[in-house]
């Protein structure tokens, strides 16, 4: 197993010093955030450590049983997460379980069917976990607009039911708009990528000692994914959120 470097924990320790200057400013501007900054802190460190040491161990045996278990667990995780920053949606986290595994699943057979990666521990999942971390955002901004333009539009979409529309044609528009929201900050991103930030895959490579043109190249291939897997989500995200809204007579449901 390996170690963790004296000089590592050196500049981990010298860049809390941010962390500490930012909890300072929060209690000086009385914004009352540097608790949470600070559990936050603490939570990152321990997490990461446990999963630098875990993913050691993984990367060691390269099973694929053992692939699968870690993607599954970040699915779970995601998808609890998802769900509960989306109350308001019935059966917010069985939506975003199924919504973030199609959306992973999809991806990843995608990029490791046509031989774009290979179905390894080192390379399956730290590429799961962004898709995955991608896709857990796009889905909680699906269902929660979803979610707001059916309490904002009841009346409307109501009347469309009673005029003999379907519930698909009725929240349609509204579909569309949620789309757009979960989708846009990705291809916002995607846009300015290289203007105004060097993404974490290549800013990684390029202070592990690769060449800018390498890193480019598998920066390229991440926002291609990170967008693949964002319209998967999300239009999972919106078929699942729209069918807890309905009842099978094409009816919607009243708010609890």
């Amino acid at each position: 197993m390996a170690s963790f470097p004296l000089t590592e924990i050196t500049r981990v320790l010298a860049a809390l010093a941010l962390v500490l200057f930012a909890a300072i400013i929060s209690r000086w501007q009385a914004v009352n955030l540097e608790r949470q900054m600070l559990i936050a802190t603490a939570r990152a460190f321990v997490q990461l450590i446990a999963i630098g040491f875990a993913l050691d161990l993984i990367f060691a045996a390269d099973n694929p049983a053992a692939i699968l278990l870690i993607m599954g667990v970040m699915v779970a995780i995601a998808g609890h997460t998802s769900g509960t920053r989306a109350t308001g949606v019935p059966q917010a986290r069985r939506v975003a379980f199924s919504a973030i595994s199609i959306g992973a699943l999809l991806t990843l057979g995608i990029l490791i069917g046509l031989g774009i990666f290979e179905f390894t521990a080192q390379q399956t999942i730290p590429i799961a976990g962004m898709v995955i971390g991608n896709s857990m955002n796009v889905c909680t901004l699906v269902m929660r607009r979803i979610q707001d333009e059916i309490e904002a539009r009841r009346a409307e979409i109501e009347a469309a039911l009673a005029l003999g529309a379907t519930g698909r044609q009725a929240l349609a528009p509204y579909l569309k708009i949620a789309l757009q929201s979960g989708m846009t900050p990705i291809i916002d991103s995607t846009k300015t990528v290289g203007l105004i930030q060097l993404p974490g895959a290549m800013t990684g490579m390029i202070l592990a000692g690769a060449s800018p043109l390498e890193a480019v190249q598998l920066q390229i291939i991440v926002m291609y994914m990170l967008i693949g897997a964002a319209a998967f989500t999300g239009l999972a995200a919106a078929w699942l959120t729209q069918r807890q809204f309905l009842t099978p007579n094409h009816q919607l449901r009243q708010p609890n």
